[in-house]
């Protein structure tokens, strides 16, 4: 799997951002098929950091509703990776969000 498909897009939630001040970590949506070592590859390639650690976690499917009289409608699962940077280093996407 070529690097740059691993990743698919950043995590910006309040849980993210204060990871990224207090921890020097990021979150990304990655490939289902990616493990730790593909994310690690993909990060420093991409972005030029070195990558200290991995965490990969499966986000399960939920059913959410669209209004109160319709359907249920199934979110799909994917999978998160939360990456832990070098100290000193920053992915620059993520400054000023």
């Amino acid at each position: 799997m070529h690097p740059y498909e691993v990743l698919k897009r950043p995590v910006i939630t309040e849980k993210t951002t204060d990871l990224q001040d207090l921890a020097n970590q990021y979150a990304f949506e990655v490939d289902r098929r990616a493990n730790k070592h593909m994310v690690r590859e993909a990060v420093e390639e991409r972005f030029d950091v070195k990558v200290v650690a991995v965490n990969i976690i499966n986000m399960k499917a939920k059913t959410r509703r669209r209004s109160r009289n319709a359907t249920a409608v199934r979110v799909i699962p994917w999978k998160k990776a939360i990456v832990t940077l070098q100290s000193g280093d920053s992915i620059q996407m993520f400054e000023g969000v």
